[in-house]
């Protein structure tokens, strides 16, 4: 098996990342490339969804407080309708009788 380090479409440097310029639909050496490349899709798609993660943590308390305030907002806004409720019911209950 032909390892990474040895291909053609593999670039390593120091201090710099591996840069795979391999293509699973066309320029696969062996069958092990794939699974190779399967696990490096996996590890950007997890490195991915751990920063998703991180900001919603960050965004967290922001987002408790909008729901809080907008809570609070319709809650006065139904609050201060109210009395327009109240009249009409007792309109439409004055009709019925």
């Amino acid at each position: 098996m032909i390892q990474c380090k040895d291909c053609e479409f593999c670039e390593m440097g120091p201090g710099t990342p591996r840069i795979f310029k391999c293509d699973p639909f066309v320029s696969i050496k062996e069958p092990e490339c794939i699974a190779k490349w399967q696990l490096i899709r996996l590890d950007m798609l997890l490195a991915s969804y751990r920063g998703m993660q991180q900001w919603q943590e960050k965004i967290s308390p922001l987002q408790d407080k909008i729901f809080k305030y907008m809570e609070r907002e319709i809650g006065d806004i139904d609050e201060s309708d109210k009395w327009k409720v109240d009249e009409e019911d007792k309109d439409e209950d004055n009709k019925l009788l």
